[in-house]
């Protein structure tokens, strides 16, 4: 049991880990309260949206189903904008990236000590119920995001276009060893800047409530609903600014310099 602010942060900060070799602390280590939450918030947007398709109605659609059509034509109209045309499948990725992150970031306004309390009962000492908060998610979902740009890259332009602008930009094909070195830079860039971002707001977003569940109870609604409110803007701001940027970047894949 927490019996100061410092005890209270450091045990809601650890995670629920498991280890195939018995050590927690090396590197094939799963944080299993991310695994489980990211699932359960992938499987609430999948059902969701597979049962507004197909309840759709053309006459006297239901709230649930104005909501998500509003939802997609935005993504989509974000799409067309970046891309100047319209593609179901960066849609489809732009959209389960979106929305996906967003329910993950939406973890962070439930009640900080609620799911951990609940996680107690069925014996699991820590839990972390934020998985944008961990580090290793965002990462990886960056790292797919790259994995994405450069098979859409090969795609577009044959893996020889592919390989002959990695050796010849921004500088001639002579000075290929000076363009490989920026051509990591900028690659490696784009799936590190993605997830620091994310990751950063979220888990700073985390410690702030962390704060607030420690002042007094009478204190706490008030600066609680402050900050729910503002933080209601920044998770779907960083949903929207990866989502963005992954667009962004799938079309410069296709572009040729």
């Amino acid at each position: 049991m927490a019996v100061n602010a410092n005890d209270y942060i450091q045990h809601h900060l650890k995670h629920w880990q498991w280890s195939p070799v018995g050590d927690t602390s090396s590197f094939w280590t799963f944080n299993l309260d991310t695994i489980l939450i990211s699932v359960v918030c992938g499987l609430a947007f999948f059902f969701t949206f597979h049962y507004c398709v197909r309840q759709a109605k053309a006459e006297n659609p239901g709230k649930l189903q104005v909501a998500v059509e509003a939802v997609v034509g935005f993504v989509d109209g974000q799409v067309q904008t970046a891309l100047n045309q319209h593609d179901s499948n960066v849609s489809s990725l732009a959209l389960s990236i979106f929305m996906w992150i967003w329910l993950m970031n939406f973890m962070d306004l439930i009640p900080v000590d609620l799911i951990p309390f609940v996680a107690s009962h069925l014996g699991v000492a820590y839990f972390r119920a934020v998985p944008t908060a961990d580090l290793s998610l965002p990462l990886a979902i960056g790292l797919s995001v790259f994995c994405m740009i450069v098979f859409e890259s090969i795609r577009a332009h044959s893996l020889k276009g592919f390989l002959y602008d990695v050796l010849a930009h921004p500088f001639s094909i002579y000075f290929f060893p000076a363009n490989i070195l920026f051509r990591v830079v900028e690659e490696v860039t784009k799936p590190v800047s993605l997830s620091l971002r994310l990751f950063g707001n979220m888990f700073a977003g985390e410690l702030v409530f962390f704060l607030i569940a420690l002042t007094p109870f009478w204190m706490q609604w008030f600066f609680g609903w402050i900050w729910l409110g503002l933080h209601l803007f920044i998770i779907s701001l960083q949903a929207f600014i990866f989502m963005t940027l992954t667009i962004a970047y799938l079309g410069m894949a296709r572009t040729s310099h």
